[in-house]
C-alpha cells in the first residue's frame, strides 16, 4: 500500500508546482512497475545536499515496499568520512538500501547510495564509480550524474531535487530536459536548506514542485501515465491530428508563434509529457484542458522551447574554431577590423559567450598588432531566456563547463554566482527573434545555428538554409550542431571538417532558385526576390572590379585617427612612408619619410583645429636616395557616423613638368603681390621645426610615463585578481566542506538519538529487575551503577571515576576487591552470598565485562537480595534440627521400651 502523506485531505501550501491547483488528479489503482520503455523498470536519481538526510528519509517512507522503481541518491558527502547513511536510510524504508560499487546492476526496488570521493556515471542501466578529477570544493557530483542519466535513459529519466545548498544539479537537470525528462523540486519552503532547489526553479527546469513527502505519489502517477512505448515513427490518427492542430492554433493565438513546421515527433512527445504530468490520457481531454488554463498554454509553449545550452558545448568543436577558424579568418584580414557573428537559438547566452570567449582567446594567440573586434548578434524566440541572457548571470556550476582561467579572465563571481565580464559582455547584442518569420541579418561572417534544425522539419530546412546563404558574406561560415547537415543545399555550403560541422558560402550561380524571405517580407514579390537575389550577384562582381580599380589605379592614402595613428592603409605608400626603427610604431608621424616629415606635421593639426581639406603642394620627399615630388591632402572625415573624427590622408605624386609650373607660379605671385617680409626666413621655419620637435619629444615621453603607470595599475589589478580568486577558492571549498560537516552532523544527530534511546532503554530494563548492578572497569574504578546499588554502596552521581575501594558498603565482604581482579585475571565469574550489616543478605555475582569487539574492559557485580529467602532457609533449618531432635528423642523412647 502507498503511505498516505500526513498532510492527505488538507490543503497543501502554496507552490510553484505546474499541476494547477484547479487540476483533477485521477486516483490510481495501486500497481508495480515492471515495465518502463524497453521491457525495463523506471530509474529515479535523488540530488541532495546539506540537510538532505532528513529530506531523503520523508521521502523514502513515502514509498510503498512493492513500488517497482530503482532509487539512486547522489549527496555530497566528505571525501575523508565513513558514512553511515545506509544505516540511516534503511530505517525509514522496507526496500532494500545498498552503498553502490562499481559496475553494479540496477534492481527494482532498491535504494543506491553514493559513496564518499567518488563520481558516479549510468551506462545500460549499470552503475560506474570513477575518481573525482576536479579538487574538493569544485566537485558536482549531483550534475555528473543527472548528465548520465538522461544520456542513458533518454526521455525515461526522472531527476529529483531535495534540501540543499548551492545549485549542483542545475545543469544536469538541464540535460534531462533537454531529452523530454521530467522533474521534480522539493519545495523551497519546506526545505532545511533552499539553495539547490531554487536554483531548479529559478532556471525553469521544475515540471512538479511539492513537499518532500508528496513527491513519491506524484513521480508514481506521472509515471503511471507515461507510454511504455517510445514512437519512433509517429502516425496519428485523424482524430488526434485534429486534437494536435488545434493545440498549435490555441499556441499561436496565444503566444503568437506557430509550431506547426515543427517535427511531429518532437512536438508530441513533449505533449505526451504534459499529459503525464496532469495524469491526462487522451489528446482531446488535453485539448479542452488547454482551453480552460491559459496558464497551461504558457507552460506548453516553455516546454516547446525548452533551451538547452552550456557553454563550449562539445569542447572539440570549439576548440577547432579556436585554433583552426578563427586563425585563418584574422589572416584573412590583415588590416584589422570588426567581424559580425549571428547565433540564431541562443537560449540563455552561454553559445554566444563562448563564441565571443574563443574570439578573444584566437585573438590574443594570434598576437597580431591590428584591432580585431567581434559583433556577434544573439537571438532566441524565448524572450525569458533572452532577458536572461542579457543579465549574463550563471549558476557557480558552470565550473563544470568553463575552465579556472577562463573564469578568472572572463567572468566575475558574486553572491549568484559568475558574471560574465563586461569586456565579452559588450561584444553580444541579444534581441528576440522569430528565426522562421523575422528578417535575417545580413552581411555576417559567421552564422552559429546548433542544435535547432533537428526539432524543424525538412521543408521548414530547406526555406531556412538559403536565408543563412544570404545573410553571409562571401566566403562565411556556418557552424551547426553535431547531428545536423545540409541536406541538399552542396551548392550554397561547402564542408570544412565532417566532425564540427563547419561550413564555407560558396557563390551559386546565376540560375539558383529564388530565395523564399520569412512573412515580415511580404512586401517582396517573388520577381522581387529574384532581383535581389541577382542584385546581389551582381553586387559581387562590382565589388571585385572595384576592388582591382582601387589596387591598380587609385591614388595611395591612408586613414588615420586624430593622433596620426594608422588604421587603414590603400594603394601603394612605401615611397613616402617606412617603419620606424625601435619599437614598432604606427603611428604616420614617426612613419613619415624625410621632406614629408614636417610639413604633414603641420598641415595635419591645421585641418584637424579647423576641420577644413589642407592641401600641402610640390613637397619634396627622399626615396632611396633619390627624390620625388607629391601633393598630400589632408581630409578630416565627419561621416559616416562609423569613422566620423577621423582623418584621410592622401598622396598624389607630382610630375616634372607641373612641379615647374607651379614654381614659376609662386615665383611671379611673390614678385607682384608679396613683400619680402611676409616671406618667412630659414632661421624662423628651423626654428618652428625644433619647437615643434620638443613639444613632440615631451608630448612623447608623458605618453611613455602614461603608459608605465597604466601598466603598474594593471599589474595591480592582476594581483588583487588573484587575490580574489583565492578567496573565492577558499569561500567555494569551505562551502563545499560545510555541506559535507552538515551532513556528518546530521548522521552524528540521528547517532546520538539511537544512543540516547539505547540508554533510556538499558536503564528502564535494570531499573525493572530490581537488581543492584555496579560497572567497575579494568582499574576497578566506578564506571556506572543503578539506583539499587546506592543502597548497599555508599554511592552518589559525582563518584563515577573513583576506585571502589575508596567507597563504603554495607557488606560484610572484605575480600570484594581480590575477587574482582581474581575475575579479570582468569575470566572466570564468582558467585557468593554475602552478609550485610542491616542483617540482610545479598547473592553476589562477578562477571567479566565484555565490549562488543570481544575485549575485556571490566567487571559487572550484581546484587540480589536474598533475605527474605535466607531467614526461611534458617527457620527452615531451625525446624528441620527441630524435627531432628525429636527424632532421636523418640528413637530413644522406643530403644527403651523394647529394652524393657
Amino acid at each position: 500500500m502507498i503511505k498516505k502523506s500526513p498532510n492527505r485531505g488538507k490543503k497543501e501550501p502554496e507552490t510553484t508546482s505546474t499541476i494547477l491547483p484547479d487540476t483533477e488528479i485521477k486516483e490510481q489503482p495501486e500497481e508495480q512497475f515492471t515495465r518502463f520503455g524497453d521491457n525495463s523498470f523506471p530509474i529515479v536519481g535523488i540530488g541532495s545536499s546539506a540537510g538532505g538526510l532528513e529530506a531523503l528519509e520523508s521521502f523514502l517512507q513515502h514509498v510503498p515496499e512493492q513500488s517497482g522503481i530503482a532509487f539512486i541518491i547522489v549527496q555530497h558527502l566528505d571525501p575523508t568520512h565513513k558514512g553511515i547513511m545506509v544505516e540511516l536510510l534503511q530505517r525509514a524504508t522496507t526496500m532494500k538500501v545498498t552503498q553502490i560499487r562499481d559496475r553494479m546492476v540496477i534492481e527494482p526496488n532498491h535504494v543506491y547510495v553514493i559513496p564518499p570521493n567518488k563520481d558516479m556515471s549510468l551506462l545500460h542501466r549499470t552503475l560506474h564509480l570513477m575518481t573525482p578529477v576536479a579538487q574538493r570544493g569544485f566537485r558536482l557530483p549531483i550534475d555528473f550524474f543527472f548528465r548520465s542519466l538522461a544520456d542513458d535513459l533518454q526521455d525515461r529519466s526522472i531527476g529529483v531535487i531535495l534540501s540543499g545548498m548551492g545549485s549542483d544539479g542545475t545543469l544536469g537537470l538541464r540535460a534531462i530536459k533537454e531529452k523530454a525528462g521530467a522533474v521534480f523540486v522539493q519545495s523551497p519552503e519546506s526545505a532545511k536548506f533552499d539553495g539547490m532547489p531554487r536554483s531548479a526553479i529559478e532556471a525553469d527546469l521544475a515540471d512538479i514542485v511539492a513537499p518532500v513527502e508528496d513527491l513519491p505519489d506524484r513521480i508514481m502517477a506521472y509515471i503511471r501515465h507515461t507510454p511504455l512505448i517510445t514512437r519512433t515513427n509517429l502516425v496519428l490518427e485523424s482524430k488526434a491530428q485534429s486534437s494536435l492542430q488545434k493545440i498549435f492554433i490555441l499556441l499561436r493565438s496565444q503566444t503568437g508563434q506557430d509550431f506547426s513546421l515543427y517535427k511531429k515527433s518532437t512536438v508530441y512527445r513533449r505533449i505526451e509529457r504534459r499529459m503525464s504530468l496532469h495524469q491526462i490520457d487522451r489528446i482531446a481531454t488535453y485539448v479542452r484542458f488547454l482551453q480552460e488554463n491559459s496558464q497551461e498554454i504558457e507552460l506548453l509553449f516553455k516546454e516547446l522551447l525548452i533551451g538547452v545550452t552550456s557553454f563550449f558545448r562539445d569542447p572539440v568543436v570549439w576548440e577547432q574554431l579556436k585554433k583552426d577558424i578563427f586563425p585563418a579568418l584574422l589572416a584573412s584580414r590583415p588590416e584589422g577590423g570588426v567581424f559580425r557573428a549571428w547565433v540564431a537559438g541562443c537560449s540563455t547566452g552561454e553559445e554566444a559567450y563562448s563564441l565571443a570567449i574563443i574570439f578573444r582567446e584566437a585573438v590574443a594567440e594570434a598576437k597580431l598588432d591590428h584591432n580585431f573586434t567581434m559583433q556577434i548578434f544573439a537571438t532566441d524566440l524565448d524572450k525569458d531566456a533572452i532577458d536572461k541572457a542579457r543579465a549574463g548571470v550563471y549558476p557557480s556550476n558552470i565550473t563544470a563547463d568553463v575552465s579556472p582561467d577562463r573564469l578568472r579572465r572572463f567572468f566575475m563571481q558574486n553572491e549568484q554566482g559568475f558574471r560574465i565580464s563586461k569586456e565579452i559582455r559588450e561584444m553580444v547584442v541579444f534581441a528576440p527573434q522569430n528565426v522562421i518569420m523575422d528578417p535575417p541579418f545580413t552581411k555576417i561572417d559567421i552564422v552559429v545555428c546548433r542544435n535547432l534544425l533537428i526539432y524543424l522539419t525538412q521543408e521548414l530546412q530547406k526555406k531556412i538554409l538559403p536565408l543563412f546563404h544570404y545573410s553571409l558574406n562571401p566566403c562565411g561560415l556556418l557552424f551547426l550542431g553535431t547531428s545536423e547537415t545540409i541536406g541538399s543545399h552542396t551548392d550554397l555550403f561547402a564542408l570544412i571538417d565532417v566532425k564540427t560541422r563547419i561550413y564555407r558560402r560558396l557563390e551559386p550561380a546565376l540560375g539558383v532558385k529564388p530565395i523564399e524571405f520569412p512573412s515580415a517580407f511580404a512586401a517582396l514579390t517573388p520577381d522581387a526576390t529574384t532581383a535581389v537575389k541577382l542584385e546581389k550577384t551582381v553586387g559581387n562582381i562590382q565589388n571585385i572590379a572595384e576592388q582591382i580599380l582601387l589596387r591598380e589605379y587609385t591614388p595611395a592614402a591612408v586613414l588615420v585617427t586624430n593622433k596620426g595613428d594608422i588604421l587603414f592603409i590603400s594603394g601603394r605608400t612605401g615611397k613616402y612612408l617606412e617603419p620606424a626603427m625601435g619599437k614598432a610604431n604606427w603611428n604616420i608621424f614617426a612613419m613619415a619619410r624625410e621632406g614629408l616629415h614636417y610639413e604633414l606635421s603641420g598641415g595635419f593639426q591645421r585641418a584637424v583645429r579647423m576641420q577644413q581639406v589642407v592641401t600641402l603642394k610640390n613637397i619634396k620627399v627622399r626615396t632611396n636616395g633619390s627624390s620625388e615630388h607629391v601633393e598630400v591632402i589632408i581630409q578630416p572625415l565627419a561621416e559616416p557616423e562609423v569613422i566620423q573624427g577621423m582623418t584621410m590622408i592622401i598622396f598624389r605624386a607630382v610630375s616634372s613638368e607641373k612641379v615647374g609650373q607651379e614654381a614659376e607660379k609662386m615665383k611671379r605671385k611673390s614678385v607682384t603681390g608679396h613683400p619680402s617680409g611676409s616671406v618667412p626666413t630659414v632661421a624662423e621655419i628651423q626654428h618652428l621645426r625644433e619647437e615643434l620637435q620638443y613639444t613632440r619629444e615631451e608630448m612623447q615621453t608623458s605618453q611613455e610615463e602614461l603608459k608605465s603607470a597604466n601598466e603598474e595599475l594593471q599589474s595591480t589589478n592582476e594581483e588583487l585578481q588573484s587575490t580574489n580568486e583565492e578567496l573565492t577558492t577558499s569561500k567555494e571549498e569551505m562551502q563545499s566542506m560545510n555541506e559535507e560537516l552538515q551532513t556528518v552532523n546530521h548522521e552524528l544527530q540521528s547517532k546520538v538519538t539511537d544512543l540516547s534511546r539505547i540508554n533510556n532503554d538499558m536503564k528502564n530494563l535494570l531499573d525493572s529487575t530490581d537488581i543492584a548492578t555496579l560497572f567497575l572497569d579494568d582499574q576497578l574504578n566506578v564506571r556506572r551503577f543503578t539506583s539499587k546499588t546506592s543502597k548497599i554502596f555508599n554511592l552518589i552521581s559525582g563518584d563515577a571515576g573513583r576506585p571502589i575501594t575508596d567507597i563504603t558498603s554495607e557488606l560484610q565482604y572484605p575480600e570484594l576487591v581480590d575477587d574482582a581482579r581474581e575475575v579479570l585475571r582468569t575470566l572466570v565469574f564468582k558467585e557468593k552470598l554475602i552478609p550485610a550489616n542491616n542483617e540482610r543478605w545479598y547473592m553476589m555475582r562477578i562477571m567479566p565485562y565484555r565490549t562488543l569487539d570481544n575485549r575485556i574492559d571490566g567487571v559487572v557485580i550484581t546484587f540480589t537480595d536474598v533475605t527474605a529467602a535466607s531467614k526461611v532457609e534458617i527457620e527452615l533449618r531451625e525446624k528441620q534440627a527441630e524435627l531432628e531432635k525429636r527424632i532421636l528423642d523418640l528413637e530413644k523412647e522406643l530403644d527403651q521400651a523394647r529394652r524393657n
